[in-house]
């Protein structure tokens, strides 16, 4: 009999063991990335009030302003007011939150023809501007993502934009996808080329933080590498306005009064909100600017309950507390909840009492979790509610201030304000960033589905500093549009937007206009070295007037990049001192060249470019051929910098 070692059997073990520690391995690593954070990269928006960036959103937000105004023009001739709550066909509110020019729609931007936009619904059109928008926000050329497992998850609702499917002579080929809900979602995949999930969500007021839900679980399970997500409503004809009348669930002024002893129902809103998403640890990696990070996030549902629209507490309860586990945290790590907050007298006590339930037992003493509403400046923006909530609480972190909450001067005495642990926001207050402590708060929308849905928002890590950030000098600023008109169009909000700002650098603006924006036909090169100078070119390109400092052409193809440089004669002792001391790619670079050439040359490379004891250098430049020093450190700096690598001087 031929005994077996314990080697041998050691060895035949080996493969089996080896194969259990992979997947353990491999359990681990996904039981993590179930958990792992999603990073809030960009967003983008469309709100009442002429509202078109998340800056002014906060604007609004941080000045108490409230942009719920008139009915709109495009309801104008319908005879809608009337103060009698029995009429009927009728609307006792005549002011809510309303889109300015939701017609408005630059079809040929997007490959689309006059008569297919004239079929599509305006949520389509808004979703299309508001995705491209949030994606440069973000650093991403749009075009960049074809091919790409980039998902788009959107909420919306029934689309009530004219009547065109029951006129069978109106059907011209566009109307079904121009009116279909599924297309939101899918319009965006088809328009820019994506190829993950495109799913369109239809929970009627939660559609949106659910569609965020969505997200998240998808970039988790690998399902896609990039996502965009948030949700829209337009209102393109009255009917809501027109059956909550008849409800008598309007407030008349059209103001939702959340959480206020005034309240006396919803008012109705539209908007659109788009954020870009990615795993923390893939926009870490990408040098991406995490704006917040989305820690954890729960969907259920009301089941049978009081009714089919009623609010169900012990579930809104449930999805707080299962997104609390979903983020590995307790209610104590929660500082605010932007809450649903629609302002009617039977949501609201229900709202604050689950939310009592969840965060009043065992709260600190003098530190109670703030509670407020977007929808006190803007209205109930339905389909997108939950989505502007997380913009909101997003730009609180930035600006460290949870802003207050609008109509809310006596809290509702239906709540128990003393036992819940809940302080209404009647005051702005300062949330500042703490060593010891990381800022977090929720975000809750609530279905009149039955669907509801919470969402956890965290700061961002600290950033560190960027590595070989680009100094001060003068720089070109490429700016495009599809045509001549869009270009000026484009100049004039680019000067806008710098002259409003503190602290900008033309380095920062030209480096992001260059790299991170989608390059047209019309095309213009912008050279400044300060804000001051580049507001100026801008204004001039904007109106047509010729300037100095802007050239201006037109790029009919993608031509073939070539480099010049100088040839004997050309060059000089200290030609490269601005670029040593203005750009750490070149330094480096210089660095390296340096270090392998002065073994076989005898001289050093750095020292000629920086004009370094300058009597001791004509030798050495005759000996190295003059015009060869500056070649291979600008050669290797260009190569660094993403420029071709087949370079020949």
């Amino acid at each position: 009999m031929v005994s077996i070692s314990s080697q041998d059997r050691m060895e035949a073990a080996l493969p089996a063991i080896r194969a259990l520690q992979k997947r353990a391995a491999d359990l681990e690593a996904r039981q993590a990335r179930q958990h792992e954070p999603v990073a809030v990269v960009s967003m983008a928006c469309r709100l009442p009030g002429g509202i078109d960036t998340p800056e002014a959103f906060w604007e609004l937000l941080a000045s108490g302003g409230d942009a719920v105004g008139g009915l709109p023009g495009r309801w104008r001739g319908l005879d809608l007011f009337d103060p009698d709550p029995e009429s009927v066909g009728k609307s006792y509110a005549r002011e809510g939150g309303f889109l300015d020019d939701v017609a408005g729609f630059d079809a040929s931007f997007f490959g689309i023809s006059p008569r297919e936009a004239l079929s599509m619904d305006p949520q389509q059109r808004l979703v299309l501007e508001a995705s491209w928008e949030a994606l440069e926000r973000a650093g991403i050329r749009p075009g960049a993502l074809a091919e790409s497992r980039t998902g788009v998850y959107l909420g919306t609702m029934s689309s009530d934009y004219g009547d065109l499917g029951r006129d069978l002579d109106a059907l011209d080929g566009y109307v079904s996808t121009g009116k279909a809900s599924s297309v939101v979602s899918g319009r965006i995949a088809y328009s820019l080329g994506l190829q993950g999930p495109a799913i369109t969500v239809d929970t009627a007021c939660s559609s949106s933080l659910v569609s965020v839900h969505l997200a998240v679980q998808a970039l988790r399970q690998g399902e896609c590498e990039l996502a965009l997500a948030g949700g829209v409503t337009v209102m393109s004809a009255p009917s809501l306005f027109v059956e909550f009348s008849r409800l008598k669930g309007m407030a008349a002024d059209g103001r939702c009064k959340s959480f206020s002893a005034a309240a006396d129902g919803a008012g109705w809103a539209e908007g659109v909100g788009i954020l870009v998403l990615k795993r923390l640890s893939a926009a870490e990696r990408d040098g991406d600017r995490v704006l917040a990070v989305l820690r954890g996030s729960a969907v259920n549902q009301d089941g049978r309950s009081q009714g089919l629209t009623a609010p169900n507490g012990p579930s809104q309860q449930r999805v707080i507390q299962d997104a609390l586990e979903a983020a590995r945290l307790t209610p104590g790590d929660i500082d605010a909840i932007e809450a649903h907050g629609t302002g009617t007298s039977l949501g609201d006590p229900i709202e604050a009492g689950a939310l009592g339930e969840v965060f009043g037992p065992g709260r600190e003493a003098g530190r109670p979790v703030w509670l407020g509403s977007s929808k006190s400046n803007i209205g109930h923006a339905q389909a997108a509610a939950g989505v502007i909530g997380v913009m909101k609480m997003v730009l609180a972190l930035q600006n460290e201030t949870l802003p207050r909450t609008l109509h809310a001067q006596e809290p509702s005495p239906l709540i128990d304000w003393g036992t819940s642990g809940l302080q209404l926001l009647q005051n702005a207050r300062p949330w500042e960033r703490d060593e010891n402590r990381v800022r977090r708060a929720g975000v809750s929308s609530f279905g009149l589905s039955g669907t509801n849905a919470h969402v956890i928002v965290e700061e961002p890590p600290l950033a560190e500093p960027a590595a070989g950030a680009v100094g001060d000098g003068v720089f070109p600023v490429v700016v495009s549009g599809r045509d001549e008109t869009a270009l000026r169009e484009q100049a004039g909000r680019w000067a806008s937007w710098i002259s409003r700002g503190e602290g900008v650098r033309v380095a920062d603006v030209a480096v992001t206009a260059a790299r991170h924006r989608s390059h047209f036909e019309s095309r213009a090169s912008v050279v400044a070295s300060d804000a001051a100078g580049l507001v100026e070119a801008l204004e001039a390109l904007a109106e047509g007037r010729a300037h100095d400092a802007v050239v201006t052409g037109s790029a009919e193809r993608r031509g073939k990049v070539v480099f010049v440089y100088p040839g004997q004669g050309s060059q000089w002792v200290g030609m490269g001192r601005e670029l040593l001391e203005s750009s750490e790619v070149f330094a480096q670079t210089v660095n390296a060249c340096d270090a392998a050439l002065r073994p076989f040359t005898g001289w050093s490379v750095r020292e000629v470019l920086a004009g370094v004891d300058e009597d001791d250098l004509p030798a050495a430049l005759g000996a190295a051929g003059d015009d060869r020093v500056m070649g291979p450190p600008l050669g290797q700096c260009l190569q660094r910098l993403d420029q071709p690598g087949r370079i020949r001087r």
